[in-house]
């Protein structure tokens, strides 16, 4: 029993893994940067080149590892579907839907995005802190990565 409990404290006692997100152009200038502990997720927003929307990606901190999670689209607009097999998809009771449970790992932790001008503003979104892509580097390559912390 004893060796049951000292397991336990140690499982306690044993930090997350803290995680770093940030946003980085070809040169190396980090135009944004999150700290993200393990459990604890982000999302990409940008508004629909189209109909002027808000589409979200949501992306968990799991491991170390960035993860897609689920995303929401308010419409069936160009460009945004569901790919069956791919998560599952529910109405969201306002004529949109979520795509549930994707959980799909992102190679190398890191993506390209190029953020649109400001009528689409790419965001990054972390708890009450809020970062416009678009109006730091508009259609400029952004690196988007989850650096894992030192225990990671």
């Amino acid at each position: 029993m004893a060796g049951r409990l000292f397991g336990a404290a140690l499982l306690l006692a044993t930090p997350a893994v803290a995680g770093t997100l940030t946003a980085t152009l070809p040169d190396g200038t980090q135009i944004a940067r999150l700290d993200i502990p393990e459990g604890e997720g982000w999302s990409v927003l940008w508004n629909h080149s189209v109909k002027g929307f808000e589409v979200e990606d949501r992306y968990a901190n799991r491991g170390g590892h960035m993860v897609l999670t689920d995303s929401h689209l308010p419409d069936f607009a160009a460009g945004l579907d569901h790919i069956p097999g791919r998560g599952r998809q529910v109405s969201d009771g306002m004529g949109g839907y979520w795509i549930l449970d994707i959980d799909e790992p992102v190679p190398g932790n890191a993506y390209v995005l190029r953020p649109g001008g400001p009528e689409v503003d790419h965001r990054l979104r972390a708890g009450d802190a809020e970062i416009s892509l678009s109006a730091r580097a508009p259609r400029q390559r952004v690196t988007i990565a989850l650096h894992p912390g030192e225990d990671g």
